[in-house]
């Protein structure tokens, strides 16, 4: 009975030790093998996962099938050496962790968690609004389209919040694209007047 008592006690000393510790990540998690384990909390349905390599070649993609926790453990014994991330694609940002695999070890970078915020393009009517936010007040480049010829050049920079009304002309109905380049990214939004 007291031996049973103390291996309770040992037990639970040793579980409220890993909870306390469980959210503290100081380094990076050495996993042994190929395999590593991704998860994300808060997933919505219709959201995308894609895992890259270091050129943005994308070697997996996979639309979110239910809302809530995803995770989902990967085989990367097929992968070469080097580094790659996984992008969690939500609605206005994106969420990217790095993971590097090396001689059968893949190592995951979760302390180094980014986010990147997508720019938020609307059109009501002949009116185009575009607005991103930069925290590292990264340039955004701005193209307009009409009928597949570009109409309008600019490359915003400087602020953290980039806010931009651009008033299209009515007479000029037809097919635009606006495409804006940022943080290494092309974001393109296709609408008619």
């Amino acid at each position: 009975m007291r031996t049973t008592v103390k291996t309770i006690l040992l037990v639970t000393l040793m579980f409220g030790t890993l909870i306390s510790y469980a959210t503290e990540i100081t380094k990076p998690i050495k996993i042994g093998g190929k395999r590593v384990k991704v998860q994300f909390n808060a997933v919505k349905k219709g959201q995308a996962l894609t895992i890259k390599d270091v050129n943005g070649v994308i070697i997996y993609k996979q639309d979110i099938q239910e809302s809530g926790v995803y995770s989902k453990i990967f085989d990367l014994s097929l992968l070469k050496d080097g580094y790659y991330t996984t992008e969690l694609e939500k609605d206005f940002e994106i969420i990217i962790q790095k993971i590097k695999v090396e001689k059968n070890t893949v190592t995951l970078f979760k302390q180094e968690t980014t986010k990147v915020f997508k720019p938020v393009v609307r059109n009501e009517g002949n009116m185009l609004l575009v607005s991103k936010i930069a925290f590292k007040k990264q340039p955004v480049k701005v193209m307009l389209y009409y009928n597949n010829d570009m109409i309008f050049s600019e490359t915003l920079e400087g602020k953290k919040l980039i806010e931009r009304v651009y008033k299209l002309s009515k007479s000029e109905k037809g097919n635009y694209k606006l495409v804006l380049g940022t943080d290494g990214r092309m974001y393109t939004k296709e609408f008619t007047i």
